[in-house]
Order: structure tokens, then sequence, then C-alpha cells
């Protein structure tokens, strides 16, 4: 490898020459194993970039998701039970209210408008209980996805690593437009699992070297280098992030029965304490309406 500026060298025997080692007075000349040295360190940068992109995307798409799943399926239920009641409660609590205020007031009071004024009082809640739905949904389809195998899984990650170093925008700003698009598809492809669509993807960038560099100044690998170790990290303090929310927060507590167990208990009992007071309640606007 040659620094392109030795073009500007000069014979010794030619007036006013350059000497083998001094650069012009416009260009950069660093020694070679320096600046081999300085794209090894580059490319050491980039592959465990690589690597972090890949445990961090394992989080997100996949020890999140499986985490989330489980707290649904064992937790999730009842969880969505108490808080329904909860709701059903708060909303009879605020119906006695408002019938006793026209009550006290001597008007008439008509339910239909007093529902209508509950729906929109209530309609944040409704909206979580939505979300709450929408999670456990989620939660049944993976559940009933195929696995792969331990080898497929080995396989999948090895293929996406290898995409992310070729493809990612982060490790090759220059990348296209239809490059970026076949990275979406890519990270969609991983995060569903989709072994099939990363191996067609994989073929489809074939033996690219993700190892080429047209930089050939000092300057310019220099701030290749910078990037690189502000993306890494930028990607570790991602990952820290992940585990410090939920769904991850949740795996220590999936991982130990007693927990677990507690937990499903605590929530029964709220949910019959909820039950209890509905039905209070729902008697008390019975009487009031009579």
């Amino acid at each position: 490898v040659r620094p392109t500026n030795l073009q500007n060298y000069q014979p010794h025997s030619q007036k006013g020459a350059l000497m083998p080692d001094t650069p012009s007075h416009n260009s950069t000349i660093i020694p070679f194993p320096d600046f081999q040295k300085l794209k090894e360190e580059i490319e050491k940068l980039r592959t465990e970039l690589s690597m972090l992109v890949l445990e961090r995307d394992e989080l997100r798409f996949v020890i999140c998701k499986n985490i989330e799943m489980e707290y649904m399926l064992k937790v999730g239920g009842l969880e969505y039970q108490a808080y329904e009641a909860e709701c059903a409660f708060l909303r009879l609590k605020r119906k006695v209210e408002l019938i006793q205020a026209k009550k006290n007031r001597q008007e008439k009071v008509i339910l239909s408008a007093i529902e209508d004024a509950l729906d929109q009082e209530f309609s944040e809640y409704q909206k979580r209980l939505d979300e709450q739905i929408d999670r456990m949904n989620k939660a049944l389809e993976r559940s009933k996805g195929e696995r792969l195998s331990e080898e497929e899984s080995r396989e999948l990650k090895s293929l996406y690593r290898k995409i992310v170093k070729i493809l990612h925008p982060d490790m090759n700003p220059e990348i296209t437009e239809a490059q970026m698009k076949l990275f979406e598809h890519a990270v969609s492809a991983y995060e569903n699992g989709d072994l099939p669509a990363l191996r067609i993807i994989n073929e489809m960038i074939g033996s690219s070297s993700d190892s080429e560099y047209h930089e050939d100044t000092a300057a310019q690998l220099s701030g290749e280098r910078n990037r690189l170790a502000a993306l890494l990290e930028q990607v570790r303090e991602e990952i820290e992030k992940i585990k410090s929310e939920y769904p991850y927060t949740m795996k220590e507590f999936l991982d130990d029965p007693a927990k677990l167990e507690h937990s499903r208990q605590e929530l029964a009992d709220i949910l019959e304490q909820y039950q209890e007071l509905i039905a209070v309640y729902k008697a008390k606007i019975e009487e009031m309406l009579r």
C-alpha cells in the first residue's frame, strides 16, 4: 500500500527535488506502518461495533420480546383483570358523585348524559386497557410462532452481524438509498426470526469487503476512528438503557417462582377487593335511582 501523495516525489538528481521523507506543502504523508496500524484500528472498531449492534438488537428484538411474552402469559391476564376492575370501580364511584350532584340541585337524572360524560372522563383508562389487550394479543401470537433451532439461531445471528457490517448506515455512512432499504428488510427479518429472508439478503450483498476504505489521509482515517469510537459508546449506553427498563427488568422476577407466585396472589387479592367494591357501588346506584 503506497500513500497517494508519494506521486510528488522526484529523483534526487533533479534540481529542487523533494527528499523521499519530505512531505509536499499541500499533502500529508504518514509512514506506512502507522497508516496500516490506523486502518487496523478502524477495522477492530468496526468489528466491535457490529458485535455490540448485534447484542443491542438481540436484546430489543428477541430477549425483551420473549421476556414480555412470558410475563404477559404468566401475569398479564391477572394484571389486566385487576386494572379493569379498578377502572370499573372508579367509574361507578364517579357515577355516584354525578347522580348525587344532580339530586342536590334537584335536576333530572339522565343516565345517558352521565354515561357520555363518564366516557370522556375515563377515555385514558380505556386507552390503557386497550393497550394491555394489544400486548396480550402480541404475546399470544408470539407464543404460537415457530421457534428456531439452536443451529438456526446461530446462523441467524451470524448472517445478521455480517449484514450489519456491510449495510448498517452507522458502519457505512455512504450507502445508497437502495442499500438502506435492503438493510431495513434485514432488520425486519432478524426481528421476526426470518432466516430464509436473511439468507437471500446475504446472497445479494455477496462477499463485499467490509474493510475497504476510500480515505487516503491521516486526518480522514482519524476522523473515522473517532466517529466509530463515539458510536461504540452510544450503543453501549443504549444497551444499558434497555437493561434498566421494562420488560428486561422483569427477567429476574420471572426467574424466581416464589416472587412470581406472590405477585399473582397479590393481584388476585386486589381483584377480589375491587369486585366487592363494585358490587357495593352498583347497589348504591340502584338505591339512588329508586
